[in-house]
């Protein structure tokens, strides 16, 4: 007994197939939607790629921009199927090819899911990838003379503009790093050499912040030096005063952006096409259950499996089991081996 059968006729039948065109028309724009947004969040990615840890992120744009190119083709073939569905002379040339159809519709909507899933699961790795990848930016921010972090400062400090950011957890994160290179330290200094005396890895330290940390809303000139001496600014109080500068961090900020755009990303990959593959079931079983294809007024019934959900499943398995014992090797007896081997020579 077929799965989940509907009685149509020929208003019906007209019905579903000009819905299923429209709806395969603005699946296809939904797959150029999923393309571009793909190519956007590999852009982004590729922008800071010197502060990600790994290349693993780069899976899911990917992925991204193979499903949405998958879906124009695909959605647009479907469109053109469900445009001569009623024209029995039309439709007679595609007739063959929808079983193949329907199955490559369910291995893109299988994909679809996969990118979907990846999407929420690799924000994670995205997490870590972000905190690796900005405590090292931090560390290598003043190497702008070494080959490959050249333009790690320009990163950083676009980085910290844009998103109004400040380090990696916070300010004090550039509190614990040697942000200032050698070249720029005057080392006739005394006060410069104590410091860099001072520390055990040799390191000139400071309670300070580069310049991209300031806030320029504040009303007041941007503190970033001495931002824990309290006397060096005059009317000044760490504990009290509203810093001047961002007080969240860029890993936070960093991580808020791409969770939010690889949830929606998820979310309009997870609903695009699977509920189409469904009409499509109906439209196809009810044109090929027409009593008489020639009258257009006969009507037909339609369903999304031929058989039940249990007898579907068992026949599948049983295909895969006959496919697995097909492609064994048939095991020879030694004796019998040797016996025809006899018989060749002989």
């Amino acid at each position: 007994m077929p799965f989940m059968p509907v009685k149509f006729n020929l208003p019906k039948r007209v019905k579903l197939a000009q819905g299923l065109w429209m709806l395969y028309w603005l699946s296809v724009i939904v797959g150029i939607l999923i393309f571009s947004l793909g190519i956007f969040f590999k852009i982004e990615l590729r922008k800071r790629s010197e502060m990600m840890d790994n290349n693993e992120s780069h899976l899911v744009p990917n992925l991204l921009i193979l499903g949405g190119m998958l879906a124009c083709g695909v959605n647009a073939f479907g469109g053109k199927v469900c445009h001569d569905s009623l024209d029995p002379m039309k439709f007679a040339k595609w007739k063959p090819m929808l079983k193949p159809y329907l199955l490559l519709c369910c291995g893109f909507n299988v994909l679809l899911l996969l990118t979907a899933v990846l999407c929420f699961l690799m924000q994670f790795a995205v997490y870590l990838t972000l905190a690796e990848g900005l405590k090292n930016g931090i560390r290598f921010y003043k190497d702008t003379d070494t080959p490959g972090r050249c333009f790690m400062k320009r990163t950083l400090d676009m980085t910290q503009i844009e998103f109004r950011c400040c380090g990696n957890n916070n300010f004090r994160d550039w509190f614990e790093v040697q942000w200032i290179s050698n070249r720029y330290l005057d080392m006739s200094n005394d006060e410069v050499k104590d410091r860099v005396l001072s520390n055990v890895e040799g390191k000139y330290l400071m309670d300070s912040v580069p310049f991209s940390c300031c806030n320029p809303g504040s009303p007041r000139p941007c503190i970033q030096h001495h931002l824990t001496n309290n006397s060096a600014h005059y009317d000044y109080d760490l504990r009290t005063e509203e810093l001047n500068i961002w007080t969240r961090g860029c890993h936070e900020a960093l991580f808020s952006y791409y969770s939010s755009m690889m949830n929606s990303i998820g979310s309009l990959a997870a609903v695009s096409d699977i509920w189409i593959c469904f009409l499509t079931c109906y439209l196809s079983t009810a044109l090929e259950t027409m009593a008489d294809p020639e009258n257009p007024e006969c009507e037909s019934e339609g369903w999304l499996l031929e058989k039940g959900v249990k007898e579907t499943f068992a026949e599948l398995l049983t295909k895969l089991k006959m496919l697995g014992k097909t492609n064994q090797v048939e095991e020879v007896c030694p004796a019998q081996s040797t016996q025809q081997t006899q018989n060749i020579f002989n």
